[in-house]
């Protein structure tokens, strides 16, 4: 190790000090408390981010703040340490504490000297955490996208009034406490559409409409619902009075795409998706005997698919009630992303759940660090009366 500079101040004298060493510490002038100075803990691989300065901090004045790189969000906690941190700025950027003692074994050499300006009683600790995007649900819900819309789309941009309630990406991005990539997941998520550059939830009587229209179509010009081509479906959407940007989106929402070339893309349409959406249109009015809800739903549904209730695992519910069966809307899109608020709602739903009925509730959790059987250990008691039967969760 090389020795220290004669007369060397600042950080740099301490880079050269072999162990079992010792320097001289004194205060620094301008030594204080610097509450708006902290020490952040980094795993390594997040150093890059940080020196290229592609991390940013997310959060309102009432909410704990978040780290965001482009993809993942980490949580911001303080750690207090045992032993003090002494902090010694760069000789080269301020003045520095003067010693005018000189080295006993060599009066020729100033002694070196460590100048603390600040005393760190502990460091912020980043931990990786799941995007807080219940929220976003709750923002994009203030205003959605409906029919009678359509004629004031023009007069966003003059009328001020217009844009209360909407979001644009900026407005999300300072809201929202998630990194780009999982802002973006949740939006995809929600089936949100960007409009006049602003992020919206169409109504879903309005997509039901749609949707419709779209089917209808698909009777009148032959069209197959395995390759629908997307310039000729917007385009009769279109000539119906349906903005192109919505007949697009009403793809994206219900069809996968199956193939896409430079001119046009061919869209298929999904199977769960379409017969999720009509399971959903007819328990809007509450819950309905089994049999009479499979009956209308069958009717509802194109031909060519067949409605299984595998399909609406984590959207209906069925319980029974003396000798009748009975279906409900229970949408696992309605619940918190937060398994802490979660289970109780759960709970309240059902004291005791099946694993087959209860999975479909809980997979889409997402705790970095923590499985999905970690969760059930600290929020749900397991009864298995006998090996051959299926497991029971209740509440702990």
């Amino acid at each position: 190790m090389e020795p220290p500079q004669p007369g060397s101040r600042g950080a740099e004298a301490l880079k050269h000090i072999s162990p079992g060493s010792s320097i001289t510490v004194a205060y620094h002038p301008f030594f204080g408390p610097y509450d708006d100075l902290l020490l952040l803990e980094l795993d390594e691989k997040l150093l890059p981010d940080i020196l290229h300065e592609r991390v940013v901090l997310r959060g309102q004045p009432d909410e704990d703040s978040v780290l965001c790189t482009q993809s993942k969000t980490y949580a911001m906690k303080f750690v207090g340490t045992s032993n003090s941190v002494l902090l010694v700025p760069s000789a080269n950027h301020s003045e520095f504490y003067e010693n005018p003692q000189k080295n006993d074994s060599n009066n020729d050499e100033e002694k070196v000297v460590a100048p603390v300006i600040k005393v760190v009683s502990g460091n912020m600790e980043l931990i990786e955490a799941a995007p807080r995007l219940d929220k976003l649900k709750s923002v994009l819900s203030e205003k959605p996208y409906n029919f009678e819309e359509y004629d004031d789309m023009g007069n966003l941009e003059e009328n001020q009034e217009c844009r209360v309630g909407l979001y644009n990406w900026n407005d999300l991005i300072n809201n929202i406490q998630a990194s780009d990539e999982e802002l973006m997941s949740g939006l995809r998520a929600l089936s949100a559409v960007e409009i006049n550059g602003y992020w919206r939830l169409v109504d879903e009587s309005y997509m039901d409409i749609i949707l419709g229209m779209l089917l209808k179509n698909a009777v009148l010009n032959d069209w197959s619902l395995n390759a629908l081509n997307e310039d000729e479906v917007v385009s009769t959407l279109e000539s119906d009075g349906f903005p192109g940007v919505l007949a697009r989106h009403c793809l994206h929402v219900y069809g996968k795409k199956a193939n896409e070339c430079m001119h046009s893309c061919v869209w298929k349409l999904d199977e769960k998706r379409v017969c999720v959406h009509f399971a959903r249109e007819i328990l809007k009015g509450g819950k309905r005997e089994l049999e009479s809800f499979m009956d209308e739903w069958r009717q509802k549904i194109p031909e060519g698919m067949q409605p299984t209730f595998d399909l609406v695992e984590g959207e209906v519910l069925t319980e029974r009630v003396g000798v009748e069966t009975w279906a409900r809307a229970f949408s696992v899109a309605s619940l918190p992303s937060n398994p802490a608020e979660r289970f109780p709602i759960l709970f309240r739903e059902r004291p005791k759940w099946q694993w087959k009925d209860l999975q479909p509730y809980i997979r889409d959790l997402n705790v970095p660090g923590v499985s999905s059987e970690g969760l059930l250990l600290k929020y749900t008691r397991r009864t298995q009366p006998s090996p051959d039967t299926e497991p029971v969760f209740s509440a702990r």
